[in-house]
């Protein structure tokens, strides 16, 4: 098995027993509720209608069932894109859930590979997922493709993990990071400067976090400086 196959492998298993075990928007887990930066984002476009957003990374819908209900009576549309089946399996439940299966379209994709047509979003969101493109040129192609296909005045919101490293809990060894594409925190703001040069930068953060999470049934320490990097296409 390759190294790529291998993380793949594992991170299955992770995301699989969190779905299964927790319930979205319930208390426990990082489901409980959506990402702050990207709702907030979304007021930059109070009042338009016909909104197209694309969420790469989707998962069961943390942040795409909120944004689907926000602009469900404005004629918007949620892309939701993911690999894992189990996690468009519960997105497709929680839809008709919380009433929103008609404005949220799934689609099953490595990121990496999911062409986005030109000017064709207002709004892109990528939360804690181009990391796991499978290389630094995927990472960068994706990012490429993101920028290309945002329509003027539109938005990409984009949270991604750099510098991570993972210590098993109980005896404190230094493991391999079962991430994708990791990288320095400046050489992965440099990237993302680069792809966005021209563009209105509304927040670029750093900030270092810490958590516990489980990997065959062991915890592990994960340690990660995660940016924050929120940018407009000429937004007036």
């Amino acid at each position: 098995m390759s190294r790529i196959d291998y993380i793949r492998e594992e991170e299955k298993k992770y995301h699989d027993y969190c779905y299964d075990n927790y319930k979205l928007f319930e208390k426990g887990s990082w489901l409980h509720k959506p990402v702050k930066t990207v709702m907030e984002t979304l007021l930059l476009f109070d009042g338009m209608k016909n909104l197209n957003i694309l969420d790469l990374g989707c998962g069961v819908g943390r942040n795409s069932i909120p944004l689907a209900e926000a602009v469900k009576e404005k004629d918007g549309n949620v892309v939701c894109v993911d690999l894992l089946d189990s996690a468009l399996v519960k997105l497709n439940q929680y839809s008709e859930e919380y009433e929103v299966n008609d404005v949220i379209h799934t689609v099953k994709a490595d990121i990496g590979n999911f062409d986005i047509e030109s000017n064709e979003f207002n709004y892109i969101i990528a939360i804690s997922s181009l990391e796991h493109v499978q290389s630094e040129q995927i990472f960068e192609k994706v990012l490429q493709q993101m920028a290309e296909g945002t329509k003027d005045n539109g938005v990409n919101c984009i949270i991604v993990n750099s510098e991570v490293e993972e210590i098993d809990y109980e005896t404190s060894k230094v493991l391999e990071p079962l991430m994708e594409v990791n990288l320095p925190t400046e050489e992965m703001l440099n990237k993302l400067k680069k792809i966005y040069e021209g563009w209105e930068t509304l927040k670029e953060i750093v900030k270092p976090l810490t958590f516990e999470i489980v990997r065959n049934e062991r915890k592990v320490i994960l340690k990660t400086n995660a940016i924050t990097y929120v940018v407009s296409k000429n937004f007036k």
